[in-house]
């Protein structure tokens, strides 16, 4: 397991929100956008057993009255007023892509797809690209959301409003305008973390210790549409929700109104705890239809520590293969329940090979504690870090047993780089994707090509090609450097063929995508 908007407002000039992105599609952020400029925003937040109460306590919050049987609406007047003044907008300006965004004038990245009617792109991810010179891109401006959660100036807010930030701002509650810089960030959960110096005295919040119940009563605060301070409340619709941004899903679902900027806007419950981080919505259209995703808190009291000390999160690593126990796999396999993650293929030289996890191991359990599906394996294994031993059980042909491992440190397919010989290295810059042989990247196995970077604006991102993706072949000939895929394009175009077909390993499934066979 290795691992922003403002109406039809810019997505860096209003609170920033995630649309939930597809599996099969490069993720993306729910940040505003507008034709004027692209703004983001963050938050951040730091734990501090020295610092002052929060603004609101479980003694001062007003809950729901119950009348003939029947939960009334609560009034949240008194919560607001409480905790609105450690709510602050952010204003970003970063390097950005050079080209337009979805909804002003660019091209809808999901044409073509399942998803094209039902999500709206905001912003384009992380800016990075294969061999795509970072001077070409503008510097753009866009707005988000973000919460104080210590007295000496730590902001929470999400990783895609301060990322590629070169100026970092952040407007008040009572509307003082302070410089902010960014402490650390983690695209994997989409969280960051900025800081305002000069001050010990800041409003701030603290965080829900546990995930709240469905059906609970909760307010969104954030700066949608770059309005400022704005209030919404709704219900707890769901937890547990995938929605294919990134390894480590596990999002609060709620119906309070969110809109693009609110990205790394608060959510409260009726004690005035944090709940959750918006982060995305759901979106046929760019605006709220009653389904908005939160970063839960419990994820944020995990992360948000390491990135204050470290910058950066460390997680731990398995090296292995994993997909979920179907009911059909379970009956094959004599499981009483369809639970578990099954392993695939262990990778080489990995903490799972040196443990001895073969393929067809179902992991049943993780230190005596269950494991309910793959999703729930992969995120437990990240947050023990590296070097802790663990124990997992598993069931080998119908035999439960035991085994002892050590984890390592996850390192990120995107931190490899492609070296510069252009004889060595071909460039794929039409394509929007950068390569490497598998084995020089780590967790990507011993075969193949490894896709290591892809411009979300690319002919390979519209494909469908994503990072860590593995070529395995092109045709019927096998992949394993860039002038083999160089030559396998090149003798598509020469047959007359407007696109070649590869063969791609995407985590543990193996399909074919038609990508187009310009080269240069």
């Amino acid at each position: 397991m290795n691992d922003t908007p403002t109406g039809n407002l810019s997505s860096p000039s209003g609170a920033n929100n995630r649309t939930a992105s597809s599996k099969y599609s490069a993720r993306r952020f729910l940040l505003g956008v507008s034709a004027a400029a692209l703004i983001a925003g963050g938050i951040a937040f730091s734990v501090d057993a020295r610092s002052p109460e929060p603004l609101f306590s479980e003694q001062s919050a007003a809950g729901a009255q119950v009348v003939a049987g029947q939960a009334a609406v609560p009034g949240f007047s008194d919560l607001v007023a409480a905790v609105k003044p450690a709510v602050v907008s952010v204003r970003v300006k970063a390097r950005g892509e050079a080209a337009e965004f979805p909804g002003v004038g660019g091209e809808n990245p999901f044409e073509g797809t399942p998803f094209e009617k039902f999500f709206k792109d905001f912003q384009s991810q992380n800016g990075r690209g294969g061999r795509i010179s970072p001077q070409a891109r503008p510097i753009i401006q866009g707005q988000g959301s973000g919460f104080f959660v210590s007295a000496d100036g730590y902001i929470v807010t999400n990783n895609h409003v301060v990322n590629n930030a070169v100026e970092v701002e952040v407007v008040t509650d009572g509307g003082a305008t302070l410089k902010a810089r960014v402490i650390g960030t983690d695209p994997k959960t989409d969280l960051a973390l900025i800081k305002v110096d000069g001050k010990k005295d800041f409003p701030f919040v603290k965080l829900a210790s546990a995930k709240p119940r469905v059906g609970e009563w909760v307010v969104a605060m954030g700066n949608p549409f770059g309005l400022g301070g704005t209030v919404t409340a709704g219900i707890v619709s769901a937890e547990g929700r995938d929605i294919g941004s990134g390894p480590y899903d596990d999002f609060i679902q709620i119906d309070a109104p969110v809109n693009r900027g609110n990205s790394g806007g608060p959510t409260f419950n009726l004690k005035g705890e944090v709940i959750g981080v918006n982060t995305a919505i759901y979106s046929p259209s760019g605006g709220s239809v009653g389904i908005a995703f939160d970063i839960p808190a419990t994820t944020v009291r995990s992360v948000i520590p390491q990135l204050q000390e470290n910058g950066s999160v460390s997680r731990g690593w398995l090296g292995v293969s994993i997909q979920p126990v179907t009911k059909g796999i379970a009956d094959a396999l004599g499981l009483d329940k369809a639970e578990g993650a099954l392993v695939s293929s262990p990778q080489p030289d990995t903490p799972a090979a040196k443990a001895g996890l073969k393929s067809g191991d179902v992991i049943v359990s993780l230190d005596g504690t269950t494991v309910k599906d793959a999703r729930d394996l992969a995120r437990r294994i990240a947050a023990e870090g590296a070097g802790k031993k663990i124990t997992l059980g598993i069931v080998r042909e119908g035999k439960r047993s035991d085994i002892a491992v050590t984890l390592e440190q996850l390192k990120e397919k995107h931190q490899q780089k492609v070296a510069a010989n252009e004889d060595a290295a071909p460039s794929f810059e039409k394509l929007g994707i950068a390569v490497a042989p598998s084995d020089e990247v780590q967790g990507a196995g011993k075969t193949g090509l490894a896709v290591v970077e892809v411009s979300p604006n690319g002919a390979a991102a519209e494909a469908g090609l994503e990072p860590g993706d593995v070529i395995l072949r092109a045709g019927s000939k096998p992949i394993t450097s860039a002038s083999d895929l160089q030559s396998a394009l090149q003798a598509a175009k020469a047959a007359g063929r407007s696109k070649a077909l590869l063969l791609v390993r995407h985590q543990t499934a193996e399909r074919y995508i038609a990508v187009p066979v310009a080269v240069g």
